[in-house]
C-alpha cells in the first residue's frame, strides 16, 4: 500500500511539472502557427492596396514574451483544464484498461506492428479530434476563460451548431484529413522505414546505440530531418484548421466563425491586462479555408511559403527524437 501511495505520489507530481513546463511551450506553438500574419500590402475587395495592421510575430520565443506582456501568466497556462482532463483520462486508460505498468514506461501504445500502430493512432486520431480542436481554441481565443467553469467554456469556444450536433466538429473541412496525413506520414511511411532499417536498435545502460549499422542510421536521420518539409506544413494547416468553428447558419458559410455567441460575452484578455491588441491576428470570419488544399493555397497566397515552416526546428527535434524512440 505504502508503496503505491509513493509511486502514485510520484507520478502526479511528475505530471504536474511536465504540465508546468509543456503548456506555455506548447500554447506559445500553437499560437505561431495559427497567427494570420499576411504579406504587408494587400489587395481589398475593390482591388485597392492596404497595409496589414494585425501583430507580425512569427519566432517561438516572441510569442511566448508577447502572451507574458499581454494576458500575463494566465494566458501563458490557457489550455491547461484540456490538457489536464486529457492527461487524467489517458493515465486512467493505460493504467486500467491496458495494464498498470505501463504507466512506467510512458504509456506507449501497444507494439503490434506498422499496421497495427496506424490503426491505433487513428483510433486516438478520431476519439481525440474534439479534444484537439476544444484545446487549440482554448489557447488561441482572446476571451479570459474561468479555469473552473467547463460549461461556460464550452458556449464560447464552441458554436451553438457544434453544441447541438458535436459531430460538426469532425466536418471541419480538411482538419480530420490533415491529422490523419500526419500519422500516415509518421506512424505509417517513417514507422515501416525504421523497421526496415533499424530493425533491433538498442539504448544501453550508458546511452549509447548498439546493435544498429551506423550508415543506416545516419540514412534514417536525414529521412527523419528531410520529413520536417512535409510534417510541419501539415502542423501549420492543423492548428488553423481547427480553431475556424463550424456553423450552420444559412446567412453565413457552414464553416463560418460564429458572429454573435449565444449572449455569452467574457471579457477579453487584452480589456483585463489593459492592452489594447490581441496576442494573435485571425482571419476574417467571413472568409474560411474551405479545405486542406484551399488551406494550403490560401496560406502561400496571403502569409508566402514561410508560414507553412514556423517553428520548423522544434518538428525536426522532435522527429530526431523518434529516431530513438
Amino acid at each position: 500500500m505504502a508503496v503505491n501511495l509513493v509511486f502514485a505520489l510520484t507520478l502526479v507530481g511528475s505530471l504536474a511539472i511536465s504540465l508546468a513546463i509543456t503548456v506555455p511551450l506548447t500554447g506559445a506553438l500553437i499560437r505561431v502557427r495559427a497567427n494570420f500574419n499576411p504579406k504587408s500590402i494587400q489587395l481589398d475587395e475593390e482591388g485597392n492596396a492596404s497595409a496589414h495592421t494585425g501583430p507580425v510575430i512569427t519566432g517561438f520565443f516572441g510569442m511566448l514574451r508577447r502572451v507574458k506582456k499581454i494576458e500575463g501568466w494566465g494566458g501563458l497556462y490557457k489550455g491547461i483544464m484540456p490538457a489536464l482532463i486529457e492527461t487524467a483520462i489517458l493515465t486512467i486508460l493505460i493504467g486500467i484498461v491496458l495494464n498498470s505498468d505501463a504507466i512506467r514506461y510512458g504509456g506507449r501504445e501497444p507494439d503490434t506492428g506498422v499496421l497495427g500502430s496506424l490503426f491505433y493512432a487513428t483510433v486516438a486520431l478520431i476519439l481525440g479530434l474534439p479534444g484537439v480542436v476544444i484545446t487549440y481554441r482554448s489557447i488561441t481565443t482572446p476571451y479570459k476563460l474561468a479555469f473552473f467553469r467547463p460549461l461556460h467554456a464550452l458556449r464560447v469556444l464552441l458554436t451553438p451548431t457544434e453544441r447541438r450536433r458535436p459531430w460538426t466538429i469532425y466536418k471541419t473541412p480538411g482538419l480530420l484529413f490533415a491529422r490523419f496525413l500526419h500519422i500516415a506520414y509518421k506512424v505509417g511511411i517513417l514507422g515501416l522505414l525504421k523497421s526496415l532499417l533499424l530493425p533491433r536498435m538498442l539504448v544501453d545502460e550508458e546511452g549509447k546505440i548498439v546493435n544498429v549499422s551506423p550508415y543506416k542510421l545516419a540514412i534514417f536521420i536525414c529521412i527523419s530531418v528531410f520529413s520536417t518539409s512535409i510534417l510541419c506544413p501539415l502542423d501549420v494547416i492543423s492548428a488553423k484548421l481547427a480553431i475556424q468553428r463550424n456553423h450552420a447558419a444559412p446567412e453565413y458559410n457552414s464553416v463560418n466563425q460564429e458572429v454573435e455567441n449565444d449572449d455569452v460575452i467574457p471579457e477579453e484578455y487584452a480589456e483585463y491586462s489593459g492592452s489594447s491588441e490581441d496576442v494573435i491576428g485571425l482571419r476574417n470570419e467571413k472568409d474560411p479555408y474551405v479545405g486542406l488544399y484551399d488551406c494550403f493555397k490560401r496560406v502561400v497566397d496571403e502569409e508566402g511559403w514561410q508560414a507553412l515552416y514556423r517553428v520548423w526546428w522544434l518538428t525536426a527535434i522532435a522527429g530526431l527524437g523518434s529516431v530513438l524512440s
